[in-house]
């Protein structure tokens, strides 16, 4: 069934935008489809004769299935199957074609492959019937019967198994070797500080749970819409897994409710549903419960420990930092938390390790600013902890220790406004006020406190293609298979494509989130922007040098003496840059050319030569008030003013929301979101917004975001590096150590929940 139009609507700017400058403060172009319920998400695609799929889960971490009894469940009117490891139709077997674009080192799980229980909520089943609910109440009565095996979960009871991981996971890079000698300068050094630091699991619990809708066409072909971070990554999942040629399958995610790395792999759903779909011959819708959007990636539970020694002036002369996070049994998840500390701050002995322990257990996957969300967080309370051993303002320990060249090899940054966003954050925050002793202002039951730490994020180029069309009627359609996942990548590219064009926004379409679309990579990692961004400036680009040799060949043209780099592109028009009256209609340019589209394609790729001699690289500053009121144990986040250098901002509205709920985030993380596993059931136990707590209205006050001046033309000709990830980076430090200024408690794992403030 061919998809309705609605569906395939892709979001344009209000009539009467105009111009715009990269840089203004645009509105997103897709909001209102998203808050009038225009916005169609994986789950709500419709097709005649829909198939609704319920999977069932697993309830012990480990062991084997020796009985699945169907029967009462297959009794229910409307239900049509249950597939399980017994009864499926065929898929390829090797672990190889389960790998997606981003698995990391080791063989990918294969849902219902076989009767081995690899963790706790892994699918055992699925339900296919004719309407949700028969699904749902077959799903109740299916009888499994396993036979457990001692499992191994939680990190802290497993320290003793920790090794080193495969390398093999895109864009990892394993710690560097150690330069100098750190061991004897710390223990040389007169002031030195030596903590571990903990962070618990937390689930990512975007608002749209993960679905898959597979449509079944006469002809055969399948059309997938799926919650997904890459409509060509699922693509290529499917295709590799069942076999099925290009030609046959497309995948689509026009809009995305939430991901932040939750979708950059296929989750099993998605699997389910094409399986079922093969099997029955009909389309098929399979979506995941809240319960079991804890039943696959997380971001892992990890432990720290960062030393620090230093002269009585500040300067650092050693710097180790080890950590060791947990991975599943059957593939060696890993992420960049240790390599930050041989970036920030200027040291001659720095050392670092990282190790992973594997347990029963899903592997873990990328969460915002994934690594350095605990790696920074734990040399930022560090450094906190060793300002305070030297009596020193922890702002100008930093600024005593900062870094011109990269300090690990001495290469230089692209460019670093780091310096930039202390100034500018602590002006605005009012630091120079900040008491220099915790324990010293009080307001009624609460004690204030001020804190601040550093953020970092690496600034990434990828590959990729668009595709520029201007229309008779001088429209112009720009499209690449790129994600939006809230982000605003449809209002961004549209930006850049208009202010290329010299058109009003609103006669710009950009299309993505659909395979067959020019590729594009995974929207990960704040990339988009610089890779696909520069693919749309590139297309644009090649566009307005075919239509000036149109423009240019046309009877009587006023250009036929001009260069290329004579004109401009203005208000829909081709004008002599020195003579603006002297101009030529794009729409009288197509009718010259027989009223037919005008098209390009360009393929972005990495200046890589280049880019190779530069550390490339975002930073933040982040400060912070709590008030902490010690007998209950409450903490209240009052103020946080972030600093961000991110490049050149593209969209001065959509890079604030941005970095704001990556604050939202940061306070979120600092403060509330664990998950729990008893270690008896192998089991993540507060599976629900009940039991997991997120920040909410009541949590959040005053945001103030600053973004400093930043141009980077190594990372992207565009000038931009990407704002997604560094907005959380340092939030959860600058709590713990305003909550530290404001109590005198050092409070070293995360979150920092009220029975820890209390002790």
């Amino acid at each position: 069934m061919t998809p309705t139009p609605q569906s395939l609507r892709v979001p344009v700017a209000e009539p009467g935008t105009g111009s715009v400058r990269i840089g203004e403060p645009v509105s997103r172009i897709d909001g209102r489809a998203k808050v009038t319920g225009e916005a169609r998400y994986a789950a709500e695609h419709s097709a005649e004769g829909l198939v609704h799929g319920v999977v069932v889960n697993s309830t012990i971490a480990k062991g084997r299935i020796v009985r699945i009894d169907a029967s009462r469940a297959l009794m229910v009117d409307g239900v049509l199957d249950v597939l399980t490891h017994e009864r499926r139709p065929e898929a390829r077997s090797l672990g190889i074609f389960y790998k997606d674009m981003t698995s990391p080192g080791g063989s990918p799980f294969k849902p219902l492959h076989d009767a081995q229980i690899r963790y706790s909520g892994q699918p055992v089943a699925l339900v296919l019937a004719e309407s949700f609910e028969a699904a749902r109440h077959a799903a109740r009565l299916i009888e499994v019967d396993c036979i457990a095996e001692p499992h191994q979960t939680g990190l802290l009871d497993h320290t003793d198994r920790a090794r080193k991981p495969s390398r093999l996971k895109a864009g990892y890079s394993p710690p560097p070797e150690e330069k100098g000698d750190a061991n004897a300068a710390f223990d040389a050094a007169p002031v030195k500080i030596a903590s571990d630091y903990y962070s618990g699991v937390e689930h990512h619990n975007p608002m749209e749970m993960f679905a898959t809708t597979v449509i079944r066409g006469e002809d055969g072909h399948f059309t997938v819409y799926d919650k997904t971070q890459s409509s060509q990554n699922s693509r290529w999942y499917l295709s590799r897994v069942f076999g099925l040629p290009k030609r046959k399958l497309t995948v689509r995610n026009p809009y995305v409710g939430g991901a932040f790395g939750a979708a950059l792999r296929p989750q099993y759903q998605l699997f389910l549903a094409m399986m079922a779909a093969l099997h029955l011959k009909r389309s098929v819708r399979v979506v995941l419960t809240r319960q079991q959007m804890f039943t696959f990636g997380h971001r892992p539970e990890t432990l720290q420990r960062v030393q620090l020694a230093a002269e009585r002036d500040g300067t650092l002369r050693s710097i180790r930092h080890t950590a060791i996070a947990e991975t599943s049994r059957f593939e060696d998840y890993v992420e960049v938390v240790v390599n930050w500390s041989g970036q920030l701050y200027r040291c001659d002995n720095i050392q670092l390790d990282y190790k992973v322990v594997p347990l029963d257990q899903y592997s873990p996957i990328d969460m915002r600013a994934p690594g350095a969300a605990h790696g920074v967080h734990a040399l930022e309370v560090a450094m906190d902890e060793l300002a305070h051993k030297l009596r020193m303002d922890p702002l100008a320990l930093r600024l005593h220790n900062y870094a011109e060249r990269n300090p690990m090899d001495d290469m230089p940054y692209s460019t670093k406004e780091l310096r930039a966003c202390y100034e500018q954050g602590a002006q605005r925050f009012g630091w120079t006020h900040r008491a220099p002793l915790p324990r010293a202002t009080r307001e009624g039951n609460e004690w204030v406190g001020w804190g601040m730490a550093t953020g970092t994020w690496d600034a990434l180029q990828m590959f990729a293609r668009a595709r520029a069309v201007l229309k008779p009627d001088g429209h112009l359609v720009v499209s690449s298979a790129a994600t939006d996942i809230g982000t605003g990548t449809y209002t961004v590219m549209a930006m850049i494509a208009a202010s290329a064009m010299g058109l009003p926004l609103e006669k710009v379409r950009f299309e993505l989130g659909d395979s067959t679309l020019p590729v594009a990579p995974i929207q990960g990692g704040s990339s988009h922007v610089t890779t696909v961004g520069s693919a749309v400036q590139g297309a644009c680009d090649k566009l307005k040098r075919r239509l000036f040799r149109l423009a240019r060949g046309m009877t009587g043209s006023p250009f036929a003496r001009a260069k290329l780099s004579d004109v401009e592109f203005a208000d829909g028009t081709i004008r002599l840059a020195n003579a603006p009256s002297t101009a030529v209609a794009l729409e009288a340019v197509l009718a010259a050319n027989g009223d037919r589209p005008v098209e390009d394609k360009y393929l972005l790729l990495p200046s890589v030569l280049k880019q190779r001699k530069y550390v490339r690289a975002t930073h933040s500053a982040v400060f912070c008030e709590v008030k902490v009121d010690e007998d209950l144990g409450t903490v209240r986040v009052t103020r946080v003013v972030s600093a961000i250098a991110a490049g050149r901002i593209m969209s001065a509205k959509t890079a604030r929301s941005q970095v704001t709920g990556a604050v939202v985030w940061g306070i979120s993380q600092a403060l509330h979101e664990e998950t729990h596993s008893d270690s008896r059931l192998g089991r993540f136990m507060n599976h629900s917004f009940a039991e997991y707590h997120v920040a909410v209205n009541a949590d959040i006050h005053d945001i103030d975001v600053i973004f400093v001046q930043e141009d980077d033309r190594v990372v992207s000709e565009l000038g931009a590096k990407g704002v997604g990830e560094i907005g959380i980076v340092g939030v959860a430090a600058a709590v713990s150590n305003a909550i530290f200024h404001a109590t005198g408690k050092r409070l070293r794992s995360t979150p920092m929940t009220p029975e820890k403030v209390m002790r």
